[in-house]
């Protein structure tokens, strides 16, 4: 379970109601030496935790800015209920609540893969309340289900689910998060996402990732882009080929899927108030790859933000 697993700061607990379930969403909320006046909240993703930016957290609290990672209810130390209706509009009520309670006000929002989705979805729903929006490589760019993807049950996502095993989790971060490339540091993500798996949490974990799966493929973003006002930072690593569902398909249809050097510029062009900065050798997580590099494009990006 999750709760052997070392975050690199303080986890804190927020209560909240949601659904009218009484939940805890943890979350780390530190603050620099010497403050900026700025926050920057991490979202992460799906096969992540709040624990995966640490190395990020520490580069922008040596800038000044404060910086708040939650776990989303129902992914890694936050409650995960019997019950619950996922969607990214619900994801993003809870992390305003949990903004709200904290005192942030007009933050950056940041966020990689699933929750650079949920980082435009909050872009969206409370435009008037974010300074700048930052996307990791963000999933939901295509409509996947649109372009012939099919549509599973969430039991049949759950079953997937309980087939789970270290060696998959490594193959597939090896082909889709670093391209191809292995380095014996990345094991700590593979370890962490599989010690969900484990103990008698392990067909919890299952059966949240199966009805986040099915949110993520049913709730794409990319017919919303336009609407996003926020001022927007975009880091791509164009050798990225996360599409959900693409193990559906075969043929031109998955040949078509998750081709993140056209997705980085359609999403560009889309975005009214945007900046593309792509890495075009690194993955789907360019932040744990190359960190120096992304970190560096990182803080020059958000200094125009």
């Amino acid at each position: 379970m999750l709760e052997n697993f070392d975050y690199p700061w303080v986890v804190k607990r927020h209560a909240l109601v949601s659904q009218q379930k009484a939940l805890e969403m943890a979350y780390m909320d530190v603050t620099p030496e010497s403050p900026n006046g700025r926050t920057v909240v991490l979202l992460h993703g799906k096969n992540f935790c709040g624990a995966t930016w640490g190395e990020t957290m520490q580069v922008l609290l040596d800038e000044g800015y404060r910086v708040v990672a939650p776990d989303q209810i129902g992914f890694c130390k936050s409650s995960k209920p019997d019950s619950y209706q996922y969607g990214l509009h619900t994801l993003a009520a809870n992390t305003h609540d949990l903004l709200t309670a904290i005192g942030v006000e007009d933050p950056i929002i940041m966020g990689h893969s699933m929750g650079g989705m949920l980082a435009m979805r909050y872009a969206v729903q409370y435009e008037d309340e974010l300074s700048g929006l930052v996307l990791v490589n963000p999933i939901g760019l295509e409509d996947w289900r649109a372009k012939g993807v099919p549509v599973v049950t969430v039991d049949a996502l759950y079953e997937s689910q309980l087939q789970t095993t270290r060696d998959g989790i490594k193959a597939y971060q090896q082909n889709t998060y670093y391209a191809g490339e292995w380095r014996p540091d990345y094991n700590k993500w593979v370890d962490m996402l599989w010690s969900m798996y484990q103990g008698e949490g392990g067909e919890i974990t299952a059966w949240h990732q199966a009805l986040t799966a099915d949110m993520v493929f049913n709730q794409p973003v990319v017919h919303e882009l336009g609407r996003i006002k926020a001022p927007t930072l975009i880091l791509i690593g164009e050798l990225d080929n996360t599409a959900i569902g693409k193990g559906r398909v075969s043929g031109e249809v998955r040949e078509s899927l998750g081709k993140y050097d056209i997705l980085a510029e359609e999403t560009a062009s889309a975005i009214i108030d945007s900046k593309l900065v792509t890495f075009p050798d690194l993955g789907h997580s360019p932040h744990i790859q190359e960190p120096e590099r992304f970190h560096d494009e990182l803080l020059k990006g958000l200094s125009g933000l």
